[in-house]
């Protein structure tokens, strides 16, 4: 089972963002940062976890944890009804990042993930990591850096 802990942090909103990543597959961990020169908290926590699955090399069952109820729910509940309506909210809007939640569907059809919630910044050592991921990529994108990867 490997475990995905996701986070996206942003300053502004719309602003300069980064996301962070904290894989576990047993005692191996590694983690991904990056971010973006202008962009949104939402689009940094989706990103968060579309970079996340398009770094498993095959299918896999995992969990995956994030603070963002907006990720949750939106790919737990919401994304079926959007489909079925063309990509529309209920109210007959376009989904906004439509583009990303596109991605992270394609990229979550081929694996069994588990998703869950939790409390952002409430001591949950594994989302704090994953915080501190998002705002070394928010750095990096004021910066103008490229994405990285350090396996532990």
């Amino acid at each position: 089972m490997v475990e995905i802990y996701t986070d996206g942090a942003c300053s502004g909103n719309p602003g300069p963002g980064g996301w962070g990543v904290l894989l576990r597959i047993g005692d191996a961990e590694t983690e991904l940062c990056g971010g973006e020169p202008a962009t949104t908290n939402n689009r940094m926590e989706l990103l968060a976890v579309i970079e996340a699955l398009q770094s498993l090399t095959e299918p896999t069952t995992a969990r995956v944890y994030t603070d963002s109820q907006y990720v949750q729910k939106g790919i737990s509940e919401w994304i079926h009804g959007w489909k079925q309506r063309g990509w529309k909210t209920a109210g007959k809007e376009p989904v906004k990042n439509e583009d990303l939640w596109r991605r992270l569907d394609a990229l979550a059809s081929g694996h069994q993930l588990e998703w869950h919630w939790v409390r952002g910044h409430n001591g949950h050592t594994e989302n704090e990591r994953a915080d501190a991921l998002a705002r070394s990529g928010l750095e990096q994108a004021r910066r103008g850096k490229r994405p990285v990867a350090t396996p532990e």
